[in-house]
């Protein structure tokens, strides 16, 4: 293999060939510890040492371009079909599961089909087009001496020109054409984040005035319920009725809903109960109780586990999927476990029958935020 000596060319007054992507400019060279221009030849001083080099005859070279060209092609076609693919089948056309299938089947082949070519590319340019040798270089401390950069970026150089990449052109450019739509494919997925949630995550079925119905049951919870067992939390939810919500709501928004109510002793609040002050979920105010009980999210608000086990006698409440703890006397600040963000408290006060009511929406959104996201 005939190697190509770009310093030489130019000191010799012949036409500077055309720089290639990748590597050095035409004016730069390689310079020795001597001064002098360091070629990229085989038998060049320094430690970067080559082994014998098995080249490749000219012939195999060409096939295996064109190979390699020909991979690139297909796997532009596939970046291309898998665009095409995502824009075609949108989020209103997947809605039908029989659609939805077509559409997962065109986006995994077209994206397979698109990095299998890039790879296949790839393997026939390396096992067609480059020659095989091993190099060597003694393990030296930093920093490198002149020569050894010089024979560095003499060997840089020798593996540019021996690679293919500066001598053919035609798998060069198709590898950068198949590359193209990969690199285009994370932007136009963006689309998938969907919209701003906006007031959203920050919004339940809870309004003032709604009474609430131990979960699992339609019997609205009162505040004497909790004379015979001071003790005890009841999980609840909203008591909708047909009146004001003839259609029910959705599991998603019950789910949301759930909330726990715990009554604590007058003399185990902390003192930032006690007082107006702002938590790291909003304005926590004890006012927003009833005769010490207190109304929490059910919802964990690291993962959207069921927070559903009370210990009475230190406040805790404690989520069992990851053992995050939260203080009930306290905010519902975290005390353990993974969560970052306290229990919302809903606002809570009685009718003029005793029951229980929500006399707003919770202090901030319930359970972890990628739940609405996720849909979106």
């Amino acid at each position: 293999m005939t190697e190509n000596n770009t310093n030489d060319n130019n000191e010799a007054g012949g036409p500077a060939p055309e720089r290639v992507v990748g590597t050095p400019k035409a004016g730069e060279r390689v310079v020795s510890e001597a001064g002098t221009s360091a070629a990229p030849e085989s038998g060049h001083e320094g430690p970067y040492k080559a082994s014998e080099t098995h080249g490749r005859p000219e012939e195999t070279q060409r096939r295996g371009e064109k190979l390699a060209s020909l991979w690139f092609v297909l796997a532009f076609l596939g970046g291309i079909g898998f665009l095409a693919s995502y824009f075609v089948f949108g989020p209103e056309a997947i809605a039908e599961p029989q659609i939805a299938q077509y559409s997962n089947m065109l986006l995994g082949g077209t994206l397979t089909l698109s990095l299998f070519g890039i790879g296949a590319g790839m393997t026939v340019w390396a096992r067609q087009v480059m020659p095989h040798y091993e190099v060597a270089s003694p393990y030296d401390e930093l920093p490198s001496s002149e020569q050894e950069k010089g024979s560095f970026g003499a060997f840089f150089m020798r593996g540019a020109d021996e690679s293919g990449f500066t001598k053919r052109p035609l798998m060069r450019r198709t590898l950068i054409l198949a590359m193209l739509p990969l690199g285009l494919a994370p932007i136009v997925l963006l689309r998938d984040t969907g919209p701003l949630p906006g007031n959203k995550l920050k919004n339940t079925v809870w309004e003032p005035g709604l009474r609430m119905y131990v979960e699992g049951t339609h019997r609205a919870v009162r505040a004497e319920d909790f004379e015979n067992d001071p003790n005890a939390m009841i999980s609840a939810l909203p008591a909708i009725d047909d009146e004001h919500h003839p259609h029910g709501i959705s599991l998603d928004e019950m789910a949301k809903s759930v909330i726990l109510l715990i009554k604590i002793p007058e003399g185990d609040w902390e003192e930032r109960m006690k007082e107006e002050v702002e938590g790291t979920d909003g304005v926590t105010r004890l006012n927003w109780t009833h005769n010490g009980i207190i109304a929490y999210s059910k919802i964990c608000t690291h993962v959207g586990c069921p927070a559903a086990l009370y210990e009475s006698t230190t406040h805790r409440i404690l989520c069992p999927c990851h053992q995050s703890t939260f203080d009930a006397a306290n905010a519902a600040e975290v005390v353990f476990g993974p969560a970052h963000r306290p229990l919302p408290q809903l606002p809570i006060s009685v009718d003029d029958e005793g029951y229980l009511i929500a006399t707003g929406d919770f202090t901030a959104p319930p359970g972890p935020t990628f739940w609405d996201y996720a849909k979106d």
